[in-house]
């Protein structure tokens, strides 16, 4: 406000005055009734200038914003720097944040009238603006603000925050924990999602992941957790300190006790998949169908998948499927439309295949084409990362340095894993 504030008002969604307070004796009193006749009552009307932030109402220029479910108010006379009387307002807002613990609302406002009051006379000087600085007003004006139950919760909540980084306390854990075997087990759980083309082709490919811990130590441990650098779009437990892992990659945590999840990520690039397939299905007129499925396993010749599932989908119009496979089993599900092959337990660097004649019922009615739904596979392979992850290092730190037992295992299970055929 290049030129000054002639009044300032506080006001509800229905246009009734919370507080205000005049600088000039240039305006009438009535403001707050011209503020709701003529633009709170009219926001939702035909008239497009009712939306705009400044009105000028006969001599006076109204300028205001809301926040949460209040207006602020601010008029003049002059012809006034709108940029600056915006600004001003925000930063009012600011400041009685926080004195109200961080909350700004009707009820705070009625709850703290003298304490507003005592602010205003600060920040407005005959309607010129002058310092609203929180930490500099809160030098001398000492009163507290009465803060609600949310703002006094969310105040606490910070206040145990500040202390866990003070004093090391830490909300999700005992100190008198005891356990005659100290133990930790960390699981890397991951999902791989795939699209590839008939020709093998990978047209999409992503894995999301999470580490999983089940926590058996006494006291109070300080476990670090060391990976290789295929982390992406992380989040963490609120047990870890983001500080030291953004400055040194270290994955540095005080756990919960029990089983709980470390952090969640996933990554779109550098990622191995489990499986090949080549499928080729030929259509031999109108009632024969040659399908002839090649899989090979990516992964080391010293794992295994297990539980693998292929799902070869046929027309529906299939009476018969002769299949064959070079392992595991398979038939035809008439429920499905597809042939179903099954490996309980498949090698690393294998390849298999499976070879089927299909034969369709005749129709003397003229059919849609075939769609040609993609093949589905499912399956887990214990001790292999699609994403590559690695745990380099796994620390456990306890003032009595008592023996750890230390377990890492990985997972990687299918997820929309299909094959266009």
């Amino acid at each position: 406000m290049a030129s000054a504030c002639s009044a300032l008002y506080f006001l509800n969604l229905k246009g009734d005055v919370l507080i205000n307070r005049t600088y000039r004796d240039d305006v009438e009193r009535n403001l707050a009734t011209a503020f709701r006749s003529h633009i709170i009552n009219t926001r939702d009307g035909d008239n497009v200038a009712s939306l705009t932030p400044v009105r000028i109402l006969g001599p006076c220029s109204f300028l205001y914003m809301r926040a949460s479910d209040v207006y602020i108010l601010a008029v003049t006379k002059s012809n006034a720097n709108a940029m600056l009387a915006f600004q001003f307002m925000t930063n009012m807002v600011t400041l009685l944040k926080s004195y109200f613990g961080g909350e700004f609302s009707e009820q705070s406002i009625k709850n703290n009238f003298v304490l507003i009051y005592e602010l205003l006379d600060e920040t407005l000087d005959f309607g010129y603006p002058q310092i609203v600085d929180p930490s500099i007003l809160k030098q001398y004006i000492f009163q507290k603000g009465f803060i609600t139950e949310a703002a006094k919760a969310k105040r606490e909540a910070e206040a145990q925050n500040a202390t866990l980084q003070v004093t090391g306390a830490v909300g999700w854990r005992k100190d008198n924990i005891k356990y005659k075997k100290n133990e930790v087990f960390l699981d890397i759980v991951e999902q791989v999602n795939m699209l590839m083309s008939n020709k093998g082709t990978v047209l999409r490919c992503d894995v999301n992941g999470k580490i999983v811990m089940k926590v058996f130590l006494s006291g109070m441990p300080d476990v670090k957790l060391g990976l290789n650098d295929k982390l992406e779009d992380v989040t963490f437990h609120q047990c870890v300190n983001l500080g030291r892992f953004n400055t040194e990659k270290v994955v540095s945590f005080v756990p919960p006790d029990g089983e709980f999840e470390l952090m969640k990520y996933r990554c779109q690039e550098g990622i191995s998949r489990p499986f090949s397939v080549l499928p080729i299905v030929n259509e031999l007129g109108r009632t024969r169908l040659e399908v002839n499925v090649k899989l090979k396993a990516n992964f080391s010749a010293k794992l295994y998948a297990l539980n693998l599932l292929v799902t070869v989908p046929v027309p529906e119009n299939t009476a018969h499927a002769d299949i064959h496979t070079s392992q595991g089993k398979a038939k035809y599900d008439a429920k499905k439309h597809a042939l179903v092959w099954k490996v309980k337990r498949y090698q690393g660097m294998a390849e298999h295949a499976l070879t089927a004649s299909v034969e369709l019922i005749a129709t003397t009615r003229e059919r849609k084409p075939w769609g040609r739904p993609p093949i589905a596979m499912a399956f887990q392979v214990p001790m292999f990362s699609a994403s590559g992850l690695r745990v380099q290092y796994l620390k456990v730190w306890e003032k009595s340095s008592y023996k750890v037992d230390k377990w890492v295992r990985k997972v990687c299970r299918s997820g929309d894993y299909n094959i266009r055929i």
